[in-house]
């Protein structure tokens, strides 16, 4: 066995690298037939059968941002580790990926059936590429030239199959290899989930080897149209049954004597498939089986691509299986701020547990410390209890969608808010964000954040209010602030999910006496800074000189909205503020449905297979 004790040898590229540890185990029992997941049978004493063995080939490059995670993914997988074997590779680094893979290696490596290991501590970069982002063609014939070590390694141990997967995608689904296993597919592929249109297939492919959009393409994944689906390109996550004939000749390098499609590892090995073998690849995406990490362009930075995945994080923490860093992994601890603010509230009604508990694991992913403020509970309230709170209707006040009046939960919602503004108030606080606890950041919400304040110092703006999320009402163009970037004057707007807010500004609000003429906060709003539509409501407050502004696009969304399986909403859905038997009736108001006018995030998406990140 060997010692791991201390960090391996670097070694050459230029002579063959042996195994690092002793020889595979025994293949004891029977093989199941091909496609057959077949559980453990039979007394102790007597024969059984044993699962199918697989090789996963591990190839990480400058991947520090996403291996505790990837590397918990596949130790969580449902599947025996004794009929696993890991052939693992890494080089070209300039963080600490190599040192992560050998402390995981290191705790686990008694569990695997086989760990075959390739380090090489140097150089950091290849020489012909601009930077750790840029796929140079060096590069390309490396990674082939290793993805096919891998096969033949995995080849020769006689596996039954080879899994690839690169370290920006998470299998979160831990049944994820049994079930492409029952495909019984030569070349299949769990249909990965991103923040954008980006994911790990083609449905179609151009004779000259590029990516063709087709008709197929969105329902597929977006799962209008579910099942497993003959394609032209699956990259990223894809399992081969190395058992059946047509794979036999399956290749990554050299590529085939009649390639003239560009030099790149995923077209190399789909024009194998479709000559040396004419192998069909399949995409399935019945289940969520984890997620890929949008790409960075080639200029962009390590830090960018770390941004980029730990916002896949937060987007896993809403949409499906959350991810989890693997034990083994030593984790750099994180130090929350309050980010040059004076405070971070957010508000979370107490019996919404797993909203807070999702909110403060997304606020410390990106590093930013909250104060959690206790909401009122609406529901809670009976009607004299909001009478004896000072709450009256604002004369004439009908929602403008359903017609019916103010329900208890929007009095708690404004009583919510209300009371954060007397706390930044009376702590004098000039500067806060104030965050609701159904929030979905947009990618670089720190960073961008940052800048903003940043800016507006350097102009000296005059600001109360700034939107950092909002339903755009009406479609109008909105006035750009001079100097600052993404900054408009909003119309008139609904949602108070995320905004900035100054201390002089909780004071025009609070001054203005609103729980005796109550409406939605997020009406009471545009009212303050004079953009509602309504004059009658306006008559009521005299002072409407509320400095607002919107960012654009923006910093944060709703994370569901009506019409999704797990939207709800303790505003809509709840009784009316002075009829404690009455109840709304409504399943989804117009507020919360999907804003058409220009709330569209900014993450940017790529099909081009340059961009995704391995060696």
């Amino acid at each position: 066995m060997l010692d791991f004790s201390a960090p391996p040898p670097p070694v050459s590229r230029a002579r063959p690298l042996g195994p690092l540890l002793a020889s595979p185990l025994p293949n004891v029992g029977l093989r199941p037939h091909p496609g057959e997941d077949v559980e453990r049978t039979g007394s102790p004493a007597g024969p059984r059968e044993e699962f199918p063995t697989v090789v996963f080939a591990i190839l990480a490059r400058n991947s520090q941002h996403s291996l505790p995670h990837y590397l918990g993914a596949l130790e969580r997988m449902d599947y025996p580790k004794e009929r696993i074997s890991i052939w693992c590779a890494t080089d070209h680094n300039v963080d600490n990926t190599t040192e992560i893979l050998h402390e995981w290696l290191t705790a686990v490596e008694g569990h695997y059936r086989h760990i075959e290991w390739r380090s090489i501590d140097e150089p950091s970069s290849y020489p012909d590429e601009h930077g750790p982002k840029h796929w140079s063609d060096a590069r390309f014939e490396h990674v082939m030239r290793l993805k096919q070590e891998a096969l033949s390694f995995a080849r020769s141990e006689r596996a039954d199959y080879i899994l690839f997967t690169d370290t920006d995608s998470i299998l979160t689904n831990n049944q994820t290899l049994k079930f492409l296993i029952a495909q019984n597919k030569s070349v299949v592929a769990p249909m990965l989930d991103s923040q954008t249109y980006y994911s790990n297939f083609w449905c179609g492919i151009t004779p000259q080897g590029y990516y063709r959009r087709t008709a197929d393409y969105f329902p597929t994944k977006n799962r209008q149209r579910v099942g497993c689906f003959a394609v032209s390109m699956v990259y990223a996550a894809f399992l081969i049954d190395l058992r059946k004939n047509d794979t036999a000749d399956l290749a990554f390098h050299p590529p085939h004597p009649s390639y003239t499609w560009p030099f790149d590892d995923i077209i190399v090995f789909a024009y194998s498939c479709q000559t040396a073998g004419e192998t069909q690849m399949y995409l399935c995406n019945q289940q969520r089986f984890g997620y890929i990490n949008v790409p960075v362009k080639s200029h962009q930075t390590l830090e960018d691509e770390s941004i980029n995945f730990v916002h896949l994080i937060l987007e896993a923490m809403v949409d499906g299986t959350p991810m989890f860093p693997s034990s083994h992994v030593y984790l750099p601890p994180k130090h929350p701020t309050k980010i040059g603010f004076d405070e971070v509230f957010l508000i979370n009604l107490a019996r919404r547990p797993d909203r807070r508990q999702r909110m403060l694991s997304s606020l410390f992913e990106l590093e930013i410390e909250p104060l959690v403020i206790n909401a009122v509970d609406g529901s809670a309230l009976n009607s004299s209890d909001i009478k004896k709170l000072g709450v009256d209707l604002l004369p004439g006040y009908f929602d403008p969608f359903s017609g019916r009046t103010l329900t208890k939960g929007e009095v708690g919602c404004f009583l919510s808010h209300h009371h954060v503004w007397n706390e930044i108030v009376e702590r004098g606080l000039e500067k806060s964000v104030v965050l609701e606890d159904d929030v979905r950041f947009e990618a670089y919400f720190k960073k961008r954040i940052l800048r903003l304040m940043d800016e507006l110092e350097q102009v000296q703006l005059d600001w109360d209010l700034i939107y950092l999320g909002r339903k755009k009402v009406n479609a109008e163009d909105e006035e750009l602030v001079e100097d600052v970037r993404n900054l408009v004057v909003p119309g008139y707007s609904y949602w108070t999910l995320a905004y900035i807010i100054s201390r002089r500004g909780a004071q025009k609000l609070i001054d203005a006496q609103p729980l005796s003429k109550i409406l939605p906060v997020d009406e009471f709003l545009p009212i303050m800074y004079d953009k509602h539509p309504n004059e009658d409501y306006k008559k009521h407050f005299s002072n409407r000189d509320l400095r607002a502004f919107s960012v654009r696009p923006h910093l944060a969304y709703p994370t569901h909205y009506t019409g999704d399986a797990e939207w709800m909403s303790d505003t809509e859905t709840s009784t009316i503020w002075d009829d404690d038997s009455r109840k709304t009736g409504w399943s989804g108001s117009q507020k919360t449905l999907k804003d058409t006018h220009g709330s569209v995030g900014t993450s940017g998406h790529s099909f081009r297979p340059a961009s995704r990140d391995e060696l």
